[in-house]
């Protein structure tokens, strides 16, 4: 060190200089390294947001696929329940004057009903999604939906209550399709409310606005529309499901009604968050960016910025 000193001196450097250079060193090392963390940390979630992406590029390829097959096979189905539809009714007319018979040909005509009911759920998941954007409060389509589920809320004795912000929340999107996927999600969590007994059926309804991070995306602005039930909440195993085609976890339905759901907030670039809501219950949230953000995919695939990863990565 006395040497090193020497040395320093005879070049001009004493040996406070010495130790501010060698702190200097010593501090730089140290934001090097935090560089270093930081740009370890940002190859890490580039790589993870790549594998993600790449999953969903195949899945969408999957399910472009396997709409395109539904599609068909409900085609080819529609064509003989029309025949058997009108052989049914021909029956019934037949039998007028025979009760007994004639409540065959109307069960026949009833079931018919329900297969047509499954096939029209299989064209539309099927079919390209088009959105046709225009500006409205989300309220207004809030309203729309529930004024559409009257019958089941009714019949399952379910209170819907609305928490709007105090000024309108405005965006644009296609009112009709969000409508729908407002509706189902309300039907859906009513009917399981009926199925488990719940004591106290509502679903509490927010709207509200804030940034959210879409995907891999920036942040942007959207609308926020959560749905939280009271019912008997989602198993973390069916959470990760529910929005698959022809999943249900229920004896009836086609298992559509939810995947529906998501394509249609696909389609308006959004994405749909579910958990279980503090206290019991389930919690659906609609992350619906102000103006419509088109996505490019298959016929019937699902964008990355639909995962529910995706909705957890907000910070």
């Amino acid at each position: 060190m006395t040497l090193a000193a020497e040395g320093a001196a005879a070049g001009g450097l004493g040996a406070e200089d010495l130790r501010a250079l060698v702190g200097g060193l010593d501090g730089a090392m140290r934001e090097l390294g935090r560089t270093h963390e930081r740009l370890h940390a940002e190859v890490a979630r580039l790589q993870s947001e790549l594998a993600e992406a790449n999953r969903q590029l195949s899945r969408s390829r999957e399910l472009a696929a396997l709409g395109e097959m539904a599609a068909g096979i409900a085609h080819e189905v529609r064509n003989p329940l029309a025949s058997i539809e009108l052989y049914a009714q021909m029956l019934v007319e037949d039998l007028a004057d025979r009760p007994e018979q004639q409540s065959i040909g109307e069960r026949i005509r009833r079931a018919v009903a329900d297969l047509d009911a499954v096939v029209r759920d299989v064209l539309l998941f099927a079919r390209e999604m088009r959105v046709r954007p225009e500006p409205v409060e989300a309220e207004v389509v809030v309203a729309r939906a529930i004024a559409a589920c009257d019958g089941i809320l009714s019949r399952c004795r379910c209170a819907v209550h609305v928490h709007a912000a105090a000024e309108p929340m405005r965006l644009e999107a296609d009112a009709l399709l969000l409508a729908q996927a407002f509706a189902n999600v309300v039907r859906n969590a009513a009917e399981i409310m009926a199925e488990h007994g719940t004591a106290d059926p509502r679903i509490e309804i927010g709207i509200d606005a804030r940034r959210v991070r879409l995907g891999a995306g920036q942040r942007v602005r959207c609308v926020i529309v959560s749905m939280r039930d009271h019912g008997p909440g989602i198993p973390p195993e069916v959470v990760h499901r529910m929005f698959n085609p022809f999943f249900t976890t229920r004896p009836t339905g086609t298992g559509l009604g939810l995947a529906i759901v998501q394509r249609i907030v696909d389609a308006h670039g959004g994405l749909i968050a579910v958990s279980s809501a503090p206290g019991g219950g389930a919690l659906v949230e609609f992350r619906l960016p102000e103006s419509v953000r088109p996505v490019r995919r298959g016929r019937s695939g699902r964008d990355s910025s639909m995962c529910r990863e995706a909705a957890e990565q907000e910070s």
